[in-house]
């Protein structure tokens, strides 16, 4: 076990504990994505969020500028099923079992969920949609997170199939068959990673983040009804401090 994740993992037990659960979003204490309670404020709605403010490895950035490396090809092993919520902020599915592999390490994936706009920027542009793909290291609790744009074109059959179930209500949750997560993934899987955070409260900063270069192609229509229910849910980019982007080409 390298020392850096330990110590990673450490951090999350202490600045997150049900991070470790849901990988995702602080609970207890409201947020929002506008308004007082907006990101811009994060940081002062509790000490556990204060990160969100004072950390200096944050999530979402502008990706520009990156640096050509030899870093390891993604490899994904995903199931079918699990149970899609949603929590009042996105819809979140939660994924029934499941492994990325990056080199030497092995991911388990806990969930995914979207965002639009998209949080991540590509020289300056965002797309209309991001996907998300926490996964976590059994071993440290660090988190690796597989970040994949979706633009308006053909239909994803998978994104429609989850589009057409989208829980209406905040708190709503059911279960999900049939619906395999790998069909949100572009046909290469080359991509930019860095060291980054939560992009939600607490904004802990314990993740690799690895963000897919080619974007996906979805029904507009399925956006619509994505936006329907959360129309805006992206924090804003916000400072690399001069933190390496590697590239996979």
């Amino acid at each position: 076990m390298e020392r850096r994740d330990f110590l990673r993992g450490l951090a999350l037990l202490a600045a997150c504990p049900l991070c470790v659960k849901t990988a995702y979003a602080a609970e207890g204490v409201h947020w929002s994505y506008e308004g007082q309670e907006g990101p811009e404020h994060w940081g002062s709605l509790s000490k556990e969020n204060s990160a969100c403010s004072a950390g200096s490895q944050q999530s979402p950035i502008d990706i520009t500028g990156a640096i050509k490396a030899d870093i390891p090809d993604l490899a994904t092993d995903w199931r079918s099923g699990g149970t899609m919520l949603n929590n009042g902020h996105t819809i979140e599915v939660k994924a029934a079992s499941g492994t990325l592999k990056r080199g030497d390490k092995t991911y388990d994936l806990v969930q995914y969920h979207f965002h639009a706009p998209s949080e991540h920027l590509v020289d300056g542009k965002n797309f209309q949609m991001e996907v998300h793909f926490v996964h976590k290291h059994a071993e440290t609790g660090a988190l690796g997170v597989v970040g994949v744009f979706m633009v308006p074109g053909a239909a994803n059959s998978t994104f429609a199939s989850l589009a057409e179930r989208f829980p209406q209500k905040a708190g709503e949750e059911i279960a999900l068959n049939g619906v395999d997560p790998t069909g949100l993934l572009p046909a290469s899987l080359k991509y930019w990673a860095y060291e980054g955070s939560l992009t939600t409260p607490p904004c802990s900063e314990i993740v690799d983040w690895m963000v897919a270069m080619d974007p996906i192609e979805v029904d507009p229509a399925d956006i619509k009804r994505f936006t329907a229910l959360h129309s805006m849910n992206a924090r804003p980019a916000v400072s690399g401090n001069r933190r390496y982007i590697l590239s996979s080409i």
